[in-house]
């Protein structure tokens, strides 16, 4: 047995340097300027229809990278299933109206809603208050005097005199101080004056939001007119107009008998992550995850297609060739001792919903996912730089937030394959752009795990529909897509998990 067990100890490190003397160049070589171009040409194609969350461009975005998933060899990653779906959700205008008095009022003549942030609501009510600039703080409080509990309140255009910020400024998490100030003395709905009526008409459909679910209903606030807050004060109006401007308006209950209804439909929708498994070997219980968004912004109201080739259509399809490469290593027998998971993810152009969705819910621990090595945009040359080679470089983002060996193992790569400029800019805490916090790669750092994101910066054709993929560098893409490859080979085969040794210090998005 103890000789047994001395042959095994010796044969086990001899294992592990044959997996290290592996040379990798064959299969990053498989990742190919020819191959990159046939994919981004269908994915960043009018039949995606720009791939927005939640349309029929991005389930058919999804169902390639699927099948080019089932085709190479990777395994389903969910479970048994390709795709990690979430909800989403849209309002559309069913309804709205106002009466007062008799006299009815018509949606963008005289006032409009705002779908995301109201409520279906019906209510009949004989009274409206009128408090001012509609603030109640520690400063100041519009409210003094006034019982605006279940009652309607009216708020006239404009800010204190003496304050440092517009009445209707946000504070803590988004809120308006109007707003604030009338779920805190319990207002049913708000009438705030605003300029620019009669306005010109626009989609019954709001915007796209993952929280469905609300912790706090808040009153619906609705932008009126002049000839609404008339209808109300009466001759009082222009008195009141007045102090405003003095900063002295006072409050007061009106007798008005007033209907509100606003109705509104929401609608379920749903999003996806695609998700393919390379299984590792002797650790296969640890995981590396290679990572792009393959959603964009659809269709604008003109009917142009945002193609978003490099935004993110170049991440997308060089992780469909990162796992053509890696599989075909472990067909000649040099496959990942970690397993690595190659996930596409939807939303980020919404707010990195996919990957956040996905940090809420990992399919595959956190705590045994030694890397996320992000890709968003690496098909373009940044016009505004002017140090170095202005072509042959790539941003490298978020190396040195969370892990020290980041760094090392990643220009060790670098400096022995590729020989790109690893441009460190957007690592700066005074970056004005936030880039860091922009990708998909931020979800699992928050959460601890390291990462790199790869970037070329942003050009004339961001997020506009001349993001087309004939405008791409597909070999100086291919390079850096190989920079990827090298570096996840490392971080696949290395006896150690990357150090998590350095907290994650910078503010949140």
């Amino acid at each position: 047995m103890r000789k047994l067990c001395l042959v095994m100890a010796l044969a086990a490190p001899l294992g592990m340097m044959a997996q290290k003397a592996v040379n990798p160049t064959p299969f990053a070589n498989t990742i190919t300027a020819e191959d990159l171009k046939k994919h981004l040409y269908i994915v960043a194609g009018a039949e995606m229809q720009g791939r927005e969350t939640a349309t029929e461009g991005q389930r058919k975005a999804a169902t390639y990278i699927e099948n080019y998933f089932k085709q190479v060899g990777l395994t389903p990653g969910n479970n048994g299933a390709w795709q990690q779906s979430y909800p989403v959700y849209q309002d559309s205008l069913g309804s709205a109206s106002i009466e007062i008095n008799g006299k009815k009022f018509q949606p963008y003549t005289d006032f409009t809603a705002n779908l995301g942030g109201s409520s279906s609501s019906s209510l009949m009510a004989s009274e409206v208050v009128f408090v001012g600039y509609g603030i109640s703080d520690a400063n100041r409080d519009d409210y003094k005097g006034i019982d605006a509990k279940g009652k309607v309140v009216l708020v006239l255009a404009g800010a204190p005199p003496a304050a440092g910020q517009p009445a209707a400024a946000p504070r803590r998490g988004g809120m308006s101080p109007v707003l604030e100030a009338a779920f805190k003395n319990g207002a049913v709905a708000v009438l705030q004056v605003q300029p620019g009526f009669p306005r010109k008409a626009g989609s019954t459909r709001g915007y796209q939001y993952i929280n469905g679910f609300r912790k706090t209903i808040y009153p619906n606030v609705y932008a009126v007119s002049e000839q609404v807050a008339q209808s109300i004060l009466g001759a009082d109006f222009a008195p009141a107009q007045e102090a405003m401007k003095a900063g002295n308006p006072q409050a007061k209950a009106y007798a008005a008998n007033i209907a509100i209804d606003f109705q509104k439909v929401i609608t379920k929708l749903e999003s996806s992550n695609v998700v393919g498994v390379l299984e590792g070997t002797d650790k296969k219980d640890e995981y590396v995850f290679l990572t792009a968004h393959y959603d964009h912004v659809g269709v604008n109201a003109a009917g142009q297609i945002h193609y978003g080739a490099d935004d993110d259509g170049s991440g997308t399809v060089t992780i469909l060739e990162l796992a053509e490469a890696f599989i075909k290593a472990k067909a000649a027998g040099k496959g990942p001792r970690r397993t690595i998971v190659f996930m596409t993810v939807s939303g980020e152009e919404k707010g990195l919903w996919g990957s956040e969705y996905y940090s809420e819910h990992p399919i595959f621990p956190l705590d045994k996912t030694t890397v996320d090595l992000n890709i968003d945009m690496i098909g373009r040359i940044d016009p505004t730089r002017k140090i170095g080679d202005s072509t042959n470089y790539v941003y490298v983002v978020g190396d040195d937030k969370l892990s020290s060996d980041l760094r090392i193992i990643s220009e060790a790569a670098n400096k022995k394959y590729t020989k790109l400029e690893l441009d460190y800019k957007f690592n700066d805490p005074n970056d004005k752009e936030r880039i860091y916090y922009r990708s998909d790669h931020y979800n699992f750092a928050r959460k601890g795990v390291p990462i790199i994101f790869y970037f070329n910066g942003t050009h004339a054709d961001y997020h506009r529909p001349t993001d087309t993929p004939d405008k791409i560098d597909y070999v100086q893409m291919a390079k850096r897509a190989k920079l990827v490859f090298y570096t996840a080979w490392e971080m696949a085969n290395r006896n150690d998990m990357l150090k998590r040794d350095i907290p994650l210090n910078v503010p949140g998005r």
